[in-house]
């Protein structure tokens, strides 16, 4: 599978997890990459199990070998671990995970939740989530190699996009008006050349409206102006 196409396969789920749970949808693709190596590790095509997680999942549990580290000493060993009937659900599980915690430590991983992508690399290593003293300097290279960051913005209900939305709307009325302008003004004998102004109102609607009242009124002048 190639890694684009793996990325667009996780990341509506992941986009929809952190909608409920304020886990960054960066931090879970990147930890799907990394503990996944792209959906090819055995783990995760013998038990759909995208995140190393540990214990029993929704479909059972599978034995494997794994590298656990004592201080900056890689250990190789071998550990049970959750078995799913789908990514999707590798993908809740790791969400509620990180929302509730471990028995023993409810809180472990809620630094984790609605923090930018660095804070919540750290943060999750901190949790005691990997032993891996690079684990979170590796997620962040995956963030931001492969732009998993742009997943964190929430497309339903984000500030930027209603900007974009509402100057885009704005645009579209400064086009209709001044395509009425144009043709008013045509129509009266008041505009020379209307479809050099149209012209221009596609490139740049808000400049010719800026310049249509000036024109008109400047045009009605004339046309009212008493003969001498």
């Amino acid at each position: 599978m190639a890694q684009q196409e793996f990325i667009a396969k996780i990341a509506p789920a992941a986009v929809a997890d952190m909608k409920k749970t304020r886990v960054p949808a960066s931090l879970t693709i990147a930890q799907a990459i990394l503990e996944s190596n792209w959906g090819k590790s055995g783990l995760t095509v013998n038990a759909n199990n995208l995140f190393g997680i540990k214990g029993t999942g929704t479909a059972g549990s599978v034995n494997m070998p794994t590298t656990e580290y004592v201080g900056s000493t890689p250990i190789q060993t071998s550990a049970k671990f959750r078995k799913y009937n789908s990514w999707a659900e590798s993908i809740a599980d790791h969400s509620a995970l990180i929302l509730n915690g471990t028995r023993d430590k409810p809180t472990r991983y809620h630094g984790v939740l609605g923090a930018d992508y660095k804070t919540a690399c750290q943060k999750i290593k901190e949790g005691g989530y990997a032993t891996d003293p690079a684990y979170p300097q590796k997620l962040i290279n995956l963030i931001e190699t492969y732009a998993l960051h742009q997943y964190d913005v929430d497309k339903s209900d984000n500030s930027v996009d209603k900007e974009a939305a509402t100057a885009l709307k704005l645009e579209d009325w400064e086009r209709e008006a001044g395509l009425k302008a144009i043709d008013s003004l045509a129509c009266k004998g008041l505009l020379n050349d209307p479809d050099k102004w149209k012209k221009r109102l596609t490139d740049d609607p808000a400049g010719v409206m800026s310049e249509l009242p000036w024109l008109m009124f400047t045009m009605l002048d004339r046309v009212t102006e008493p003969a001498k």
